[in-house]
């Protein structure tokens, strides 16, 4: 049994977290929850817990805070809000990951996940510790976990609720993959041409050549295969896509574009720049990504094969009202492919899917 509640339009967080406890109802049974609070309530997230672990009797609570949050069909952005939601999950399914700060994931953990097989990891991160790419990698290797999830946009401390409300570079939840067995991701950005150019020489995250031409240059003729209405607007939202390396989809890695250099002819990326790695140009598309989403959405509820119990959704600041226009677009498209299923989740500073750091892309996972 799931449960979905959001609430928004006061300062007053208690107020928020008991409408949405009223909007809740009986959550007798429930296991795990989830709760996603708008940045304005980070130094409260804490206090927003305990008293919903007071309220529902739900120990298992995992969560961040964002710039933006999702509930239901409703997206709240730079504005007071909170997203809630519950589950009863067998108590054999699922193990809590604390948000330590050491840098090893605890033996019992290790130990439950070898045990259950393998597993899925709902995760919430925290992008400006320098310890997240190692940790993401340490969840990768839990008994062959697919990590998904996204990174709290906060304009200030991160809180990340697991358990006991802690500090570090992730935390979350680790699920048998039976829990959560249909997971999709969708880009928000579309290549300026069909072909894929490679990296022949580079530094740091400086680009110097693509196939043996300076990389501007590259550009340049990359954008001029566009018609011009189209050149003008992609100018303006251009970024470098980096493709998956034996991934059987059009599955790629988008970075900002930070840098040129014209007199050297070279570009600087938001990664670090290898050479003989495969790279494109892409820029943010409504269109384009509206359709991908549509096709995700649509995939994940066929892989599924029956009506989700529910949804956790991680997207991107970049999207939402940001791409696809106000009143909560992105989330009625989404909904409109998998069903008014109890939703919540955050507009993220990187979203994860298979313990990669994504960004402009929307991630869903649906709960069987």
């Amino acid at each position: 049994m799931f449960a979905a509640a959001h609430a928004g339009g006061s300062g007053d967080w208690a107020e928020l977290a008991d409408r949405c406890l009223a909007e809740l109802g009986d959550v007798r049974g429930a296991t795990v929850g989830f709760v996603y609070a708008t940045d304005v309530f980070a130094q409260d997230f804490d206090a927003i817990v305990a008293h919903l672990r007071s309220a529902t009797g739900v120990e298992a609570w995992a969560g961040t805070v964002a710039i933006g949050v999702v509930g239901g069909a409703r997206e709240y952005f730079d504005e007071p809000a909170l997203a809630v939601m519950t589950a009863a999950i067998p108590a054999g399914t699922f193990r809590l990951l604390p948000a330590a700060d050491g840098d090893a994931l605890a033996p019992e953990l290790v130990r439950w996940a070898r045990d259950a097989g393998p597993t899925i990891t709902v995760a919430h991160g925290d992008g400006r510790d320098r310890r997240l790419p190692d940790r993401l990698g340490d969840l990768a290797d839990l008994a062959d976990s697919f990590v998904l999830g996204g990174l709290g946009s906060s304009r200030v401390a991160l809180p990340l609720a697991a358990g006991a409300v802690g500090r570090g570079p992730l935390a979350g939840v680790v699920f048998t993959r039976d829990v959560l067995p249909a997971v999709g991701i969708t880009q928000g950005c579309t290549p300026l041409t069909e072909g894929r150019r490679r990296i022949t020489k580079a530094e740091g995250n400086v680009v110097h050549t693509l196939d043996d031409m300076p990389a501007l240059e590259a550009l340049q003729a990359d954008l001029a295969t566009l018609p011009e209405e189209v050149r003008i607007r992609a100018s303006r939202r251009l970024h470098v896509a980096l493709p998956i390396v034996g991934s059987d989809r059009a599955d790629y890695l988008v970075r900002n574009l930070i840098g040129i250099d014209p007199q050297r002819g070279s570009i600087a990326i938001g990664e670090e720049a290898e050479p003989g790695r495969a790279l494109m140009f892409v820029r943010r598309d409504e269109a384009a990504a509206a359709q991908d989403l549509t096709r995700m959405a649509r995939d994940a509820r066929r892989r599924l094969g029956a009506r989700p119990r529910a949804a956790l959704y991680f997207t991107c600041l970049a999207r939402g009202p940001n791409l696809f226009g106000p009143g909560s677009a992105e989330l009625a498209a989404l909904r409109a492919e998998i069903g008014e299923v109890p939703l919540a989740g955050m507009f993220c500073d990187g979203e994860i899917s298979n313990a990669r750091l994504y960004g402009y892309t929307g991630v869903l996972a649906l709960f069987a």
